[in-house]
């Protein structure tokens, strides 16, 4: 998961609305009493925030202005100016750091302490089934439970709320880069793939705790119905979970399995910072097979892959015939070396990222060059026997740091075709690659602050990597237990 213990390697990221849009609904979560932050605390973390960002942050000003900014810090103050609970304050944070648009820039679910986690994350308030945002429309894709939720089925209303109103408040705290919304959307999906869902964290923030859940549902077959379900805790929803293989196991993160003249790899993930498992070496063995055994085609889906490692760096070396040059945007950082009062409140895995040295070089007024090292989007060399099939990569809206730069390359060096819909990141350029974990002591909080930032040589759209070959989700699909992406790949 992006924020945990990070390589140096690019991670890159990014968030909606401006900074002084109307207030998210007040939340109604049940609070411990005399649990509150003072005014103090709260301007306290929030001029230590605002240093940081504005000492440090590469993005800060990639879709705001200073005006902007400052309007923003200075709301955040106006409105802390009585004590509140933990709960309130995190949400208006959040809503701060969704408006910078930079999806790696927030208040990192798996950064805070025990403490914050138990309180704000882990209530027992959880929608039982598991859901897509389609538009604006809420699609069961799943119930665990196996009572009442079919396949395909759409809430229509949650909890006296039409869906549309739910999403709307959640689409402000959801942390994406620049306009891409379909991120956002898939961000508060439910999908049974993350420690803590984005929607489970902030649905009850903002919309109130619950036991049960009031539902108005219209089923696959077009009828409606009203009924209520018992909320689920943390741990039922990560039971939801497929099985974790352990490290030491040969097949720990992917799969690779053959479906007659195709080869499907699956990558639900890149986050192996800590894994002992050899993936380079289990990656380049079944290249290996797949040019022995004339393999005509590969599919490579890392559709529920947000990022993690360049992982996809060594599948790229086994499909070119030459060396395939860096890509072309500048990395850019605020800082030769942190300011000395920064540093005990900036954590990091990495204590090289406090002075770049000479490795930052003079851009602009605003900017320093950072160069590249050898592990850091370098030339990728060809290695081994080259695949000379057709491939083909399922790509998605949850594509937005390392797999959305592996996508983006796919595509500049037709490596291959891309197949399903929009990732997430943005063409414009994101923000990663080295972090801080910004520890907030007043109020006990973390917030991630991404490092480098990338910008394009050229003007880009506002928008992720669109596919080759565009095939939407739909809710008929979803209800006919079918994968249209993964049919097309294989057509």
């Amino acid at each position: 998961m992006i924020g945990t213990a990070l390589s140096r390697r690019h991670l890159l990221g990014a968030g909606v609305a401006t900074l002084a849009a109307s207030a998210l609904p007040r939340p109604v979560r049940a609070l411990a009493q005399a649990e509150t932050l003072s005014p103090a605390a709260m301007r306290q973390d929030l001029r230590l925030l605002r240093r940081a960002y504005e000492a440090l942050h590469p993005g800060l000003l990639r879709y705001n202005t200073p005006q902007q900014i400052a309007a923003g810090f200075e709301r955040l103050e106006a409105d802390s100016a009585t004590p509140q609970p933990l709960e309130a304050f995190y949400l208006r944070l959040s809503r701060f750091l969704a408006a910078l648009r930079c999806g790696h820039s927030y208040a990192n679910f798996y950064n805070q302490s025990r403490a914050v986690q138990t309180r704000l994350f882990e209530t027992p308030d959880r929608l039982p089934f598991q859901f897509l945002w389609l538009g604006d429309r809420m699609i069961v894709t799943a119930d665990p439970t196996g009572t009442e939720m079919a396949p395909g089925s759409e809430i229509v209303r949650l909890n006296g709320r039409p869906v549309g109103e739910v999403l709307a408040g959640l689409m402000a705290v959801a942390r994406a880069d620049g306009g891409n919304d379909g991120k956002r959307r898939q961000l508060m999906s439910v999908q049974g793939q993350d420690g803590y869902e984005s929607f489970d964290v902030f649905y009850p923030l903002m919309f109130g705790s619950r036991a049960r859940h009031a539902l108005e549902v219209v089923g696959p077959d077009g009828r409606t119905r009203r009924t209520e379900m018992e909320a689920i805790s943390l741990e039922a929803r990560r039971a939801q979970r497929p099985p974790v293989i352990e490290a030491a196991d040969d097949t720990s993160a992917w799969t690779m399995e053959r479906r007659g003249p195709t080869a499907v790899l699956t990558m639900p993930g890149w986050g192996l910072y800590n894994s002992d498992w050899d993936w380079a070496g289990w990656l380049n063995a079944r290249m290996d097979a797949l040019v022995a055994d004339g393999v005509q085609r590969l599919v490579v889906d890392i559709r529920a892959n947000e990022g993690g490692l360049d992982c996809g760096d060594v599948l790229a070396a086994r499909l070119i015939d030459r060396p395939n040059l860096p890509d072309t945007a500048r990395r850019l950082v605020r800082y030769r070396r942190i300011p000395d009062d920064l540093r005990p409140a900036l954590d990091t895995w990495d204590r090289s990222f406090d002075d770049w040295g000479d490795d930052a070089q003079p851009y602009d007024d605003r900017f320093l060059s950072l160069a590249r090292s050898a592990d850091e989007g370098g030339v990728i060399e060809p290695r081994g026997p080259r695949f000379t099939g057709e491939v083909r990569v399922l790509i998605g809206p949850q594509n937005s740091s390392a797999t959305f730069s592996f996508a983006q390359m796919v595509q500049r060096e037709r490596l291959g075709a891309l197949v399903g819909e929009t990732t997430g990141g943005n063409r414009r350029g994101i923000n990663g690659g080295a972090f801080y974990f910004l520890r907030l002591p007043a109020t006990g909080l973390e917030v991630d602050l991404p490092l480098i930032g990338t910008f394009p040589q050229q003007l880009q759209p506002d928008t992720g990597i669109q596919p080759d070959i565009t095939i939407p989700r739909t809710a008929e699909a979803i209800a006919g237990g079918r994968d249209p992406v993964m049919e097309a790949a294989l057509t």
